[in-house]
């Protein structure tokens, strides 16, 4: 991406309402201005009028840039702050090219405060924005053993809702984001789907429900009520009773689930991998697959021909009986 084409030539020489005016540079609101009110008050207006998918950048700050800097001021921000936070990705298991998402778009919104004149120079630039070499990406398809010794930690597990959300990643093929995200309206019990208003390719998609799933969010939603917990249409259907709030992970109940079921390695998003496997084990076009995973390319999917089963001889064979 061209970032000086993108951001920069298109950058009104006067500032826009709800922009610093040139009188403020410099002043005690520029100096006090902290990141989370500069994505909301300037960067996002700005970006909704110039990119295609401005949801997408909203959806990536809240989730992994506004926990950790939201109230950070842009002038305190510094490299050593980002490596940290790069490293804490790493450290998740986060894929070398999603952490790059990340950085890039933090990036972006530094360069672009830096040229509206909000801070002098862009401090992580020189220290950390390189980009991470992506390699071979990695794919563990689960067997039904596993499937099994996975689940029955998670069940075994503390955590109240570890095992409900393993299933429902299990069982539908959604991201671990989809779901930490999932509100109550989200969910069409009666035509069996649930709407993710912003996937990570920035669109809305419709995951198909199957009856187990369906009977999982009514059994979520009889627990959520028996425990006094809020069932309001834009409530969590993951709600922290500690924080009142949605959870925002589950990386330590997961770690000792996964560590109990001899299944060090396996991460989040290897379910989703598991459900694709399901699928095409079970004679499912990788069309169809495509659909289900909400891949927006053919080539996405295309990842797991190699699990499709071998029916090319029987195919050609059907040409040998009519050419005698």
């Amino acid at each position: 991406m061209n970032l000086t084409r993108e951001f920069f030539v298109k950058t009104p020489t006067t500032f826009a309402p709800g922009e610093p005016s040139q009188a403020l540079q410099g002043s005690f609101q520029i100096k006090a201005l902290t990141l989370g009110h500069f994505f909301d008050d300037r960067y996002y207006p700005h970006i909704k009028l110039y990119r295609r998918r401005p949801e997408l950048d909203r959806y990536v700050f809240n989730l992994h840039i506004r926990p950790h800097f939201g109230d950070a001021k842009l002038t305190d921000l510094d490299g050593s702050r980002l490596e940290a936070w790069a490293s804490m990705h790493v450290e998740k298991g986060y894929a070398p090219a999603t952490i790059n998402k990340h950085i890039f778009l933090m990036n972006r919104m530094m360069n672009l405060a830096r040229h509206w004149g909000l801070i002098s120079h862009n401090a992580f630039e020189a220290r950390v924005l390189r980009k991470l070499p992506v390699g071979q990406q990695r794919h563990m398809f689960l067997q039904p053993e596993e499937v099994g010794r996975m689940l029955r930690a998670c069940q075994q597990d503390l955590h109240p809702q570890l095992y409900h959300f393993t299933r429902l990643l299990l069982l539908t093929g959604a991201r671990k984001g989809e779901a930490l995200h999932a509100n109550w309206n989200n969910f069409d019990l009666y035509r069996k789907v649930w709407t993710v208003s912003v996937s990570k390719s920035g669109r809305p998609r419709r995951i198909v429900l199957n009856q187990a799933a369906v009977d999982l969010i009514k059994e979520l939603r009889t627990e959520a009520e028996t425990r006094g917990y809020p069932l309001h249409p834009n409530s969590p259907v993951f709600y922290n009773p500690k924080t009142r709030e949605r959870y925002d992970s589950f990386y330590a109940a997961w770690h000792r689930a996964r560590a109990k079921a001899e299944l060090p390695d396996v991460r989040f998003h290897d379910l989703r991998h598991t459900f694709a496997s399901m699928l095409i084990n079970q004679g499912v076009s990788l069309y169809e697959v495509q659909r289900l995973l909400g891949h927006h390319h053919i080539t996405m999917t295309e990842r797991y021909s190699h699990l499709l089963p071998d029916t090319l001889q029987e195919r050609v064979e059907r040409v040998s009986y009519m050419v005698s």
